[in-house]
């Protein structure tokens, strides 16, 4: 059987919309038969490791529309971001890496990471990892 086609995710904004966005196509990518890698960068670790990765929060320029918005996710019980993580693992291959200098960069706690993550990973192993991906978001 030939490899599945790699989707590549490189997450480093972390507000709701954008990790939305990361979890909605890993999600989907997954479904479809992908190989799903999502690099976690900077912000997203951040998030990660505060325990923060399902707060609904938006930039400052949305703020006007947070409120509403907010209330929409709730009352349609969109999926909370972990939770979509969760599933992509469960229909099809979905990992999880976070930046080895972005837990560095972020002076967070490195075990509240790992024990979120599929793996933590230096950027030439990274860049090596994805080289042949098929597709490449940077969010």
């Amino acid at each position: 059987m030939p490899p599945q086609p790699k989707f590549v995710i490189f997450a480093h904004h972390a507000t709701y919309d954008t990790l939305h966005q990361v979890a909605t196509l890993g999600l989907t990518a997954a479904a479809m038969g992908k190989d799903v890698i999502v690099i976690l960068l900077f912000w997203t670790i951040k998030k990660l490791a505060e325990g923060k990765i399902d707060a609904i929060d938006f930039p400052p320029e949305y703020a006007s529309s947070a409120d509403e918005i907010t209330r929409l996710l709730k009352e349609k019980k969109v999926p909370k971001i972990s939770e979509m993580f969760q599933d992509a693992k469960q229909v099809g291959k979905f990992r999880l890496i976070a930046c080895s200098a972005g837990l560095e960069y972020m002076g967070v706690d490195s075990a509240a990471v790992e024990q979120n993550v599929d793996e933590v990973m230096g950027l030439p192993a990274i860049i090596a990892l994805t080289s042949d991906a098929e597709t490449k978001l940077f969010i």
